[in-house]
């Protein structure tokens, strides 16, 4: 269980794919899979958007994407199969009703398990879900 100075306890989070590209690119997203005791969940639909954009982040970056998908695989991430949550894909919809349809499945992983989801992406404001960015999360973490 990892806490900060007047949080509430953060065991598992639901990463959203634009943490993990920048985790994959070492950026400070990185650093939240150091935390100890922090369980990083997605879904597959997260992850394939994620193996999607691997190849342009390759050559923007100028890295070799055969180098991304090693360090993707490495990530200290675990997939939740779609049984997981779908019962909560209806109300999911309806709280994301206008926003990007790529994050359903990640909000109602989030609202299936109540965890907060990790994002940089303002979609996930106002649904009914604890949100933390890389910068917010890795001050509760101390990483």
């Amino acid at each position: 269980m990892i806490s900060g100075p007047g949080e509430n306890p953060v065991e598992r989070v639901a990463a959203d794919a634009n943490v993990l590209l920048s985790a994959v690119i070492g950026k400070a997203a990185l650093r939240v899979f150091t935390a100890p005791g922090l369980e990083i969940l997605s879904t597959r639909p997260t992850l394939a958007e994620v193996a999607e954009y691997l190849p342009h982040m390759a050559s923007s970056y100028g890295i070799q994407a055969q180098l991304l998908e090693g360090q993707f695989r490495l990530l200290r991430l675990k997939e939740i199969p779609v049984e997981g949550y779908r019962r909560f894909l209806p109300e999911a919809g309806r709280r994301l009703a206008r926003r990007d349809p790529d994050d359903v499945e990640l909000l109602a992983l989030a609202l299936a398990l109540r965890i907060p989801v990790w994002s940089n992406d303002s979609d996930f404001r106002g649904a009914g879900v604890r949100l933390f960015t890389t910068a917010q999360l890795l001050k509760v973490l101390g990483v």
